[in-house]
């Protein structure tokens, strides 16, 4: 095994960690915390009996990334290791998997599910594990798996339930948890300490290394001036006026300001109500507003006809009219459609930020024939279209921009596979592309070559996303630069974010400060009062899931309101919520083949399903066991009936009632009883 050795600020920052103290270490973007991790591994595995270090990420395409690029070079000739994901066979017999090596990096699910899988393949109890590596681990909060994972460990801790691994925990930004002043965003910072029941340290004695090893970009604000006319955007407004006298709101609603993210949380709480209130007219103008004001914010951001083809696409490939309400708001698009498109295709009235960006390109890539960098956007509908407007530019082809997509991993059409995800990386790296246009995957994680230039164009983040892509910029005398309008909001954010980066640093010092008593009694008393909210809250959760019976809540189709199911007729199979009434059949129709990229134990995808009665999407069958063809519904799309009036929900988790795990035998029992003659 080839040895290696540290940086003197990194090795400042284990040194704790190698006297098996708990601690978190906080190093820039580019600051080399997992290779510090590693470091501590192959200590910890060399003076450790028995020694067994557990790697917890929390994307997919880490576990690989992790496992060859870092732990496999460093340890893998003395020690076993192995990578496990939910794309892997490993996770079916993940217990066995932790007996046989000594390294493992996993993604936290896999873990999580084997802590509380009492199956012998699959089970590990935290005892099994000597050291817990956590990367991006501010992540460690609220009900992210990591948060669960930990709040195992709290509760075993609290009551002397050992042995417990050693915690390592790894992050670029802690954050304020949205705190605007340092007591609150100190609060923010124990509380982080407490969940992973670690310490935080980093470098104070080699600062001036750290800055000459990861050099921060220079940052730029580019600005643009406001549009002095925009007839497309008025247009559309129009239209949406228009909409909005045909609802006949009651007074009592109030929408904000066309175009914003304001306007977009009014009107999603709008259709909520229309459905709760039985008012199709309402919660189908909602959905509709809602894509009029999506376009308004492409218009903002990218080319006119982006924001056109964003419409026209919502309603070409829609609907067939299911009453008046849909029939007038197919009809006030396709009587505009052609006046859309006529003012979307007026050059003299386009976006002027999309010029601002491409002058910022081509002076980028103009000034150096070896220019790589990020350009990130908010979606990935807009990374498509700027992906397409640079493809079909001539200055940029001319320029020398080799640009691609990085969006990310999924099983949708809009999302790439994790192999796609690498092979856009590798290309990247041997300069095959120079210039990637991702969202926030890009951010973290991910091991992207050095780039001498980050922009940021169209986003409004906090401080976490906003140091994780400038830490993007690491090649020395790179740029920073932030596209925004003249008085707009992204302006703004950037210089709040500045404020909150340096109060993160000055909360971290402050609790850097407290003596180790002060500092162990407060994340004691976070840690107790953690523990008894969670099981607040699960009760509180028990009672709400258990407020109806299950036979007394009908499910009603999201888009028409017809009654479709009883809450009865769900089962819960693993992750799945089946509809297992075999009358259902009658009321949905079956659509094309769902793909899905990973394969689960008893069951694989079958056709998309929507309602026979409005063509509303439902969800898609599942072939389970290879033997039964059961609905899987999607809680998004139905609205529920309850004795005390309609609701919706986001989650499964969520619905007032109570539903009942699915028991293969007694199914069969019911639906084929001849075959236990």
């Amino acid at each position: 095994m080839a040895d290696f050795t540290l940086y003197a600020y990194q090795e400042e920052v284990v040194e704790r960690a190698l006297q098996k103290e708990n601690i978190i270490i906080w190093l820039p973007t580019g600051g080399g915390k997992t290779r510090a991790a590693v470091y501590v591994a192959k200590r910890h595995l060399e003076t450790t009996p028995n020694a067994k270090v557990v790697v917890l990420v929390n994307k997919v395409h880490l576990v690989d990334q992790h496992y060859e690029k870092e732990f496999k070079p460093k340890l893998g000739n003395r020690y076993s290791l192995a990578p496990v994901s939910g794309a892997c066979d490993e996770r079916d017999f993940f217990g066995v998997v932790m007996q046989s090596k000594d390294v493992v990096i996993c993604t936290a699910q896999i873990l999580y599910n084997s802590l509380t899988d009492q199956e012998e393949a699959k089970h590990v109890d935290l005892s099994d594990i000597t050291l817990l590596i956590i990367d991006e681990c501010h992540h460690t909060h609220k009900e992210t798996v990591y948060n669960k994972i930990m709040r195992v460990y709290v509760e075993k801790k609290l009551k002397g339930d050992g042995p417990l691994p050693q915690i390592l925990g790894l992050t670029a930004s802690p954050g304020t948890g949205g705190a605007k002043i340092l007591h609150k965003a100190v609060e923010h910072v124990l509380q982080i300490c407490a969940n992973l029941d670690s310490a935080i340290v980093s470098t104070k004695n080699y600062v001036p290394e750290l800055r000459e090893k990861v050099p921060r970009p220079v940052k730029t604000f580019d600005i643009v001036e406001k549009r002095l006319e925009d007839p497309f955007g008025d247009h559309l407004k129009w239209m949406m006026t228009q909409i909005h006298e045909f609802m006949n709101l009651s007074p009592d609603v109030s929408l904000r300001e066309l175009g914003t993210q304001e306007y977009e949380a009014d009107v999603v709480i709008l259709e909520q109500r229309g459905v709760r209130e039985d008012n199709r007219v309402m919660a189908q103008c909602a959905i509709h507003l809602r894509q009029y004001n999506d376009a308004l914010l492409i218009n903002d951001t990218l080319l006119m006809m982006d924001a056109y083809r964003s419409l026209a696409d919502f309603y070409h490939s829609r609907f067939n009219p299911f009453d008046g309400t849909d029939i007038f708001l197919l009809g006030l698009f396709e009587e505009n459609e052609v006046e859309l498109r006529k003012l979307a295709s007026n050059p003299h009235f386009e976006n002027p930020k999309m010029d601002k960006l491409e002058s910022i390109l081509l002076e980028q890539f103009s000034s150096s024939g070896t220019s790589k960098g990020i350009l990130f956007s908010k979606t990935r509908k807009s990374t498509h279209c700027l992906n397409d407007w640079i493809r079909k530019n001539p200055a940029m082809t001319a320029a020398g921009i080799k640009a691609a997509i990085l969006i990310g991993a999924g099983n949708g059409n809009t999302h790439m596979t994790q192999n796609e995800q690498a092979d856009t990386i590798r290309n990247f790296r041997i300069n095959r592309l120079n210039l990637l246009i991702s969202t926030s995957v890009a951010e973290e994680g991910l091991d992207i070559p050095e780039c001498n230039f980050v922009v940021r164009y169209g986003l409004l983040t906090n401080e976490i996303a906003q140091q994780q892509a400038s830490g993007r910029a690491r090649a020395r005398d790179s740029r920073y630069s932030v596209v925004a309008q003249e008085g707009g909001r992204e302006v703004n954010r950037e210089l709040i974010n500045e404020y909150l980066e340096k109060l993160t640093g000055e909360a971290i010092d402050s609790v850097q400060r407290m003596s180790d008593n002060e500092f162990r009694k407060k994340i004691t008393d976070l840690q107790m009062q953690a523990v008894l909210a969670t099981k607040l809250q699960e009760k509180s959760r028990s009672a709400k899931n258990s407020r109806f019976p299950a036979s007394s809540v009908q499910l009603l189709c999201r888009n028409c309101f017809e009654p479709v199911a009883s809450g009865s007729d769900i089962k819960v199979l693993e992750t799945i919520y089946a509809n297992v009434n075999p009358d259902f059949k009658r009321k949905y129709k079956v659509g094309g083949q769902v793909m899905i990229a990973k394969t689960f134990d008893d069951w694989e995808p079958g056709c998309k399903i929507s309602c026979d009665y409005c063509n509303k999407e439902w969800g898609y069958e599942v072939n389970y066991k290879k033997k039964l063809v059961l609905p899987n519904l999607a809680i998004k799309y139905f609205a529920l009936e309850t004795p005390e009036g309609r609701v919706t929900v986001k989650r499964w988790k969520d619905v007032p009632f109570t539903v009942e795990k699915f028991n293969f035998q007694e199914y069969c029992q019911d639906n084929f009883p001849d075959l236990f003659d």
